[in-house]
């Protein structure tokens, strides 16, 4: 059996590899600006996430964006157990 890969848990996230986050492309007839808070939160730490979150809205993103069933990303957040500081991060720049 293979042995799983160990998370790697302090990288670093340059300002430039944060910001690399805003090109991400979703598959056809998904929400741009939900695939790249939906990526964005599952790839960062919430520090990280919240500068992301900074250049998104300078860029004019929408952080309400929701998929195809309705949900943002915020309320994907919400039902993380360790997922309070990001919630808290959304929340400070408008989300709902």
């Amino acid at each position: 059996m293979k042995k799983d890969k160990e998370k790697v848990l302090d990288e670093v996230w340059t300002e430039d590899r944060v910001r690399a986050f805003l090109d991400v492309q979703p598959k056809a007839g998904e929400n741009a600006d939900f695939h790249k808070l939906l990526k964005a939160y599952q790839s960062m730490r919430a520090d990280d996430f919240a500068l992301f979150l900074d250049m998104f809205l300078d860029a004019q993103g929408d952080i309400n964006a929701a998929d195809g069933e309705g949900r943002t990303v915020l309320s994907y957040v919400k039902e993380h157990r360790k997922s309070g500081k990001f919630a808290e991060v959304l929340q400070q720049r408008g989300a709902q």
